[in-house]
C-alpha cells in the first residue's frame, strides 16, 4: 500500500534526464533554457544535447525583451557596407535587434545601447523610404513586431485618472510627456513609412496589420503626449486608406471609444484626433449616405456635445457635423434638434460654442428643414438673447448678420417674430451691456422693416403683457401686505388667521 502511494508521487528528475529532455513547458527544473537564434544549427549543442550559453545569443532570450547584463548589444553593419543581395537579410536582422526594449525612466541607464538602437532605427527608416522591391512576408512580420514590442503599452491608471480632463480645470494641467519619445518617434516614423510605402502589399500586410493591431493602436490615442497622438492620427488615417478591408472595423472601433467616453468615463485624451480622422472619412462618404453612417451621426457624434469637456474637441466635432449636413441637407433638422437636446444651461462658454456651430449648420439648411425645427430653435435663441452673459447674447444676435439665416428668418417672420420680439424688447429696455443693446436695436430695426404691421402688433401685445405682469405683481404685493397686517392684529390673541384659498384683496379688505 505504501509503495503504491509513493509510486504516485512525482519523482525528482535526474541530472542526465533533465539535460537530455529540456522541459518544453518552461517549468522550473533547476536548469536554464537558452534561446537559439534563427539559423543556429545543431552543432552549437553540447555533446549531451544541452544548448551552450553564448554571449551572442539574441536579446529576445530575455522574456521581457529587456537586455540583461551578460548579453552584448552591438551595432550591425550599415546598409552601405553590404552588397545589395545581403540587404534584405540585414534588414530583418536590424528589425530583430530593435525588438529589445530599454528602460527610459532612468536616463543614465544603457546609454550606449539606447544610442545604438536609435541609430539602427534611423537606418531602417531610410531603408524603407528608399527600398525598390516589395517587402517580403518575413520583413512585414518583423516590422509589425517592432511596432508591437516598442509602441503598445498600458498607461498608468493612477496617474491617468488624476490628470485627465478634470472638468474645466484640465487646461491648467501640464500634460505628461513620454520620456521615451525621442526613441518612440523613430519607431512611429518607421511604421508610418511602412504603411505609406508603395512597396507594401496590403493583401499580405493585412495578416500583421490586423484587427488586434488596429485595436491596440487605437488604445494609444489615450496618451497624454500630443506628439504621440499626432503620429497616431496620421498612421491610422493611412491604414484606413490603404487597408480597405479594415474600414468598417475601424469605424466601429472608434464608435465604441466614443460610446465609452460619452456614457461611462468622460475621460479620454484622443477624442479630438479621432474626430479629425473621421472628418476626412466623412468627407469621402458616397451619396446617398448609408443608414450605418446616419446612425453614427445620431448615436455618437450628436451625443458628444454632452460631456463637460466638449470644448477640448468641439472644433473637430463641429466640422464632422457640418460635413454630414452638407452631404445630406435633410439631416439638418436632426442635427438642430440634437443640439437643442444637449444645449448647456449653466455653462456660458459652451453656449457660445453651440451658437457658433448652430450658425454653421443653419448655413447649410434648406427652407423645408428649417421650418420643421424653427419654433423650438427660436425659443432657445430668445433665451440666449436675454442672457446676462453678454457674449451669449451677442453671439445670438450675430445670427441676423448671416445673409442665408436672415433670409430664412424673413421668409418665416410671421412665426419667428412673435417668439423673439419680447426678448428683443427687454434687451433694449434693460440689458446691462451697451454693445448688446446696440445690436438689439439694429435687429429690431430689421424686423420693423420686414413687416411693420406685425411689428406693431407684437409691440402692443408686449406692452399689454408687461402691464398685466405689473398689475399681477402689484396685487401680489398688496395681498402680502394685508396678510402681514392681519397677522399683526391677531398676534395678541394668538388666534389663527383663516384665509380662503381664492380670496382676493377686496374680500380680505372687507373681512378686516
Amino acid at each position: 500500500m505504501i509503495k503504491q502511494i509513493f509510486g504516485k508521487l512525482p519523482r525528482k528528475p535526474s541530472k542526465s534526464s533533465s539535460q537530455n529532455d529540456p522541459n518544453p513547458n518552461g517549468e522550473a527544473t533547476g536548469f536554464k533554457t537558452y534561446y537559439i537564434p534563427p539559423g543556429t544549427t545543431s552543432n552549437s549543442n553540447g555533446a549531451n544535447g544541452t544548448i551552450a550559453p553564448s554571449s551572442t545569443s539574441s536579446n529576445r532570450a530575455n522574456p521581457l525583451n529587456k537586455p540583461s547584463g551578460d548579453v552584448s548589444y552591438e551595432a550591425l553593419p550599415s546598409f552601405r557596407d553590404v552588397p545589395t543581395s545581403e540587404k534584405p537579410n540585414l534588414f530583418i536582422k536590424k528589425l530583430s535587434m530593435c525588438c529589445v526594449v530599454f528602460d527610459f525612466s532612468d536616463p543614465s541607464k544603457n546609454l550606449r545601447e539606447k544610442e545604438i538602437k536609435r541609430q539602427t532605427l534611423l537606418e531602417l527608416v531610410d531603408y524603407i523610404a528608399t527600398v525598390s522591391t516589395k517587402f517580403t512576408d518575413a520583413a512585414m512580420q518583423e516590422i509589425a513586431k517592432v511596432a508591437v514590442v516598442n509602441l503598445f503599452r498600458t498607461f498608468p491608471s493612477a496617474n491617468h485618472e488624476s490628470k485627465i480632463l478634470e472638468t474645466l480645470d484640465a487646461d491648467d494641467e501640464e500634460p505628461a510627456l513620454e520620456p521615451a519619445w525621442p526613441h518612440l518617434q523613430v519607431v512611429y516614423e518607421l511604421l508610418l513609412r511602412f504603411v505609406a510605402s508603395s512597396m507594401t502589399d496590403s493583401k499580405l500586410a493585412k495578416r500583421y496589420i490586423d484587427h488586434s493591431f488596429v485595436l491596440k493602436l487605437l488604445d494609444l490615442f489615450d496618451s497624454e503626449d500630443q506628439r504621440e497622438r499626432e503620429y497616431l492620427k496620421t498612421i491610422l488615417h493611412r491604414i484606413y486608406g490603404k487597408f480597405m478591408v479594415h474600414r468598417p472595423f475601424i469605424r466601429k472601433a472608434i464608435n465604441n471609444i466614443f460610446y465609452r467616453f460619452i456614457y461611462e468615463t468622460e475621460k479620454h485624451n484622443g477624442i479630438a484626433e479621432l474626430l479629425e480622422i473621421l472628418g476626412s472619412i466623412i468627407n469621402g462618404f458616397a451619396l446617398p449616405l448609408k443608414e450605418e453612417h446616419k446612425l453614427f451621426l445620431v448615436r455618437a457624434l450628436i451625443p458628444l456635445h454632452r460631456p463637460k469637456c466638449a470644448s477640448a474637441y468641439h472644433q473637430q466635432l463641429s466640422y464632422c457635423i457640418v460635413q454630414f449636413v452638407e452631404k445630406d441637407f435633410k439631416l439638418s433638422d436632426t442635427v438642430i434638434r440634437g443640439l437643442l437636446k444637449y444645449w448647456p444651461v449653466t455653462n456660458s462658454s459652451k453656449e457660445v460654442m453651440f451658437l457658433g456651430e448652430l450658425e454653421e449648420v443653419l448655413e447649410a439648411t434648406q427652407a423645408a428643414e428649417f421650418q420643421r425645427c424653427m419654433v423650438p430653435l427660436f425659443r432657445r435663441i430668445a433665451r440666449c438673447l436675454n442672457s446676462s452673459h453678454f457674449q451669449v447674447a451677442e453671439r445670438a444676435l450675430f445670427l441676423w448678420n448671416n445673409d442665408h439665416i436672415r433670409n430664412l428668418i424673413t421668409q418665416n417672420h410671421k412665426v419667428i417674430m412673435p417668439i423673439v420680439f419680447p426678448a428683443m424688447e427687454r434687451n433694449t429696455r434693460g440689458h446691462w451691456n451697451q454693445a448688446v443693446q446696440s445690436l438689439t436695436l439694429n435687429v429690431r430695426k430689421v424686423m420693423a422693416e420686414t413687416d411693420q404691421a406685425l411689428f406693431d402688433e407684437c409691440l402692443a401685445k408686449f406692452q399689454d403683457d408687461e402691464a398685466s405682469k405689473t398689475e399681477v405683481v402689484a396685487k401680489r404685493e398688496a395681498t402680502w401686505k394685508l396678510l402681514e397686517d392681519l397677522a399683526a392684529s391677531k398676534s395678541v390673541s394668538n388666534e389663527a388667521v383663516l384665509v380662503p384659498r381664492f380670496s382676493s384683496s377686496v374680500t380680505l379688505a372687507s373681512g378686516s
